[in-house]
């Protein structure tokens, strides 16, 4: 029988403790790459999880002379979309940019390779990031570890495919409405959405989708989302504006006493209609683990005019991916036609074209309203716990196009009447929101929140709830969430019948 070999426990530990072995000479980032490698190899078949593999330059760059950072020789994917990686490609999974290869990296990512990751490839994503699953027609759909069926969410859905499937220990993404806490939930991984400005969005943007967007990692310990962010946070030169600086390094919170909190629950749909009774039974089960660790915990909800505030997300994300739309047309060279995108993608840059500039500017205004108009409902409470998502993971190909819908999709390509569009959206954001009406809110506001794996449903598929905090309060978020998984491990529980990887 073999000697075992520290690449033997890479399922087991976080990249923190893979770093750790690392450091301590155990293991070489060239063994921790092959096994990453050797992972997405005998795995990512079943899953579609990774869409590109820079595989050699990967073993090129564990070679060589590596940063001294807090995670150097640890393994690490991309998402495909936005993180520019200079050289490599950068679709946003829409075909006009399979050809196009940035020449600079993205700050966050530059600051990714100075913390000493190595990045193996990138992760599928929906066209543009638009879908709460991650399904796109470049390259079909990623499917969830715990149920290859079902959908591992989105828009970060291929990171978190790869990091539950254990082929890396964390990987990118990015949450312009729950892009990072929907996945985590699906997948059974910590996602935490920092505040907004807390990562860097430079050199090509000041913001994104009117300052929704925050980007970071899913990880499956909290102490990897908090190192992680020490690495990463802080703004780069030129950015519009940032958020004041922790007390103390993130990490720091990873084991700190939380203090006595006030923490709110609602089992609501915030901005839905309805919550499944698995998600019902996670946010109350976590309501009473956390009253268990001392925490005065009671029932509320914050109020907000909710139809107006979905009309406003969903105005914003219309102009976001209208941008993306010109984006993509430029880079290719062409002019854009509606059938160079996909049916919902059209949609909304059709809607973007017949809103006013007027009208943009009052659903930024009633976002930052409603930002503060939130102020003293967090004044009251420290934290707000709620379901990350409404439903359990759908099964795989259950949010496409019906044919009455595509026939009425069709129909608005063809007369992109105001009117009409607008009635669209009305009923695109009521569909959307259906099974995912909860993160939303936190991306207006610029609030943090974290997603933890807490509890699975009987068909043993992961059940998220969402911890919300203040504004730049990480700090509370991180201590609360570590002495949650101190009190519920998740560390020990695996996706079933994940495939062996050949020996490196």
């Amino acid at each position: 029988m073999a000697e075992p070999t520290a690449t033997d426990a890479y399922d087991d530990l976080d990249g923190v403790g893979l770093a750790d072995l690392v450091r301590r000479g155990e293991v070489s980032p060239l063994e921790l790459v092959d096994a990453a490698i050797a992972r997405v190899e005998a795995r990512n078949p079943a899953l579609n999880a990774v869409v590109h593999r820079s595989f050699e330059r990967a073993r090129d760059a564990a070679r060589g002379d590596l940063p001294a950072g807090p995670f150097r020789g640890v393994p690490f994917l991309l998402k495909d979309l936005n993180a520019e990686d200079a050289g490599q490609p950068s679709t946003h999974s829409t075909k006009l940019l399979t050809g196009f290869r940035p020449d600079h990296d993205a700050e966050l990512v530059a600051r990714y390779k100075r913390a000493g990751l190595v990045i193996i490839g990138r992760t599928n994503t929906p066209e543009f990031g638009i879908y709460g699953v991650t399904e796109p027609a470049l390259r079909g759909p990623t499917r969830n570890p715990w149920d290859p069926g079902h959908t591992p969410g989105g828009s970060s859905g291929g990171s978190g495919a790869a990091v539950a499937a254990r082929m890396v220990p964390m990987a990118h993404a990015g949450d312009g409405g729950g892009s990072i806490r929907i996945p985590a939930s699906h997948c059974g991984l910590v996602g935490l959405k920092p505040t907004r400005a807390r990562n860097p969005a430079g050199p090509d943007a000041g913001e994104r989708w009117g300052g929704f967007v925050s980007e970071h990692v899913l990880t499956r310990s909290v102490r990897d989302a908090a190192a992680m962010l020490d690495a990463t946070a802080g703004p780069d030169p030129g950015a519009p504006y940032q958020v004041r600086p922790p007390e103390r390094p993130f990490l720091a919170e990873v084991g700190a006493d939380p203090g006595k909190l006030r923490i709110a629950f609602t089992t609501r749909a915030l901005f839905g209609k309805e919550t499944h009774p698995d998600c019902v039974a996670a946010v109350e089960d976590a309501a009473r683990l956390a009253a268990s660790l001392g925490h005065e915990v009671e029932e509320a909800h914050p109020t907000f005019d909710r139809e107006a505030l979905v009309r406003a997300y969903f105005a914003v994300v219309a102009a976001g991916t209208a941008r993306g739309v010109a984006f993509a047309a430029e880079k290719a060279g062409v002019r854009p036609r509606a059938r160079d995108f996909e049916p919902a993608t059209w949609l909304l840059k059709s809607i973007a074209d017949k809103l006013t500039a007027t009208e943009y500017a009052a659903a930024i205004d009633l976002m930052q309203r409603t930002a503060r108009d939130l102020v003293p409902f967090f004044a009251r409470y420290d934290v707000l716990l709620t379901p990350t998502t409404a439903f359990p993971p759908a099964p795989i190909g259950a949010f496409a196009p019906k044919g009455s819908e595509r026939f009425l999709l069709g129909v608005l390509r063809a007369f992109p009447l105001r009117a009409l569009l607008l009635k669209a959206l009305d009923t695109m954001a009521e569909d959307a929101l259906a099974a995912t009406p909860n993160t939303m809110l936190f991306n207006m506001t610029g609030q943090p929140a974290i997603s933890l794996p807490l509890s699975w449903n009987g068909a043993n598929l992961p059940i998220g709830t969402q911890w919300v905090g203040r504004f730049g309060d990480e700090a509370t978020l991180l201590r609360l969430a570590a002495s949650l998984e101190a009190a519920r491990p998740w560390a020990g529980r695996v996706p079933p019948g994940l495939s062996a990887p050949a020996n490196p």
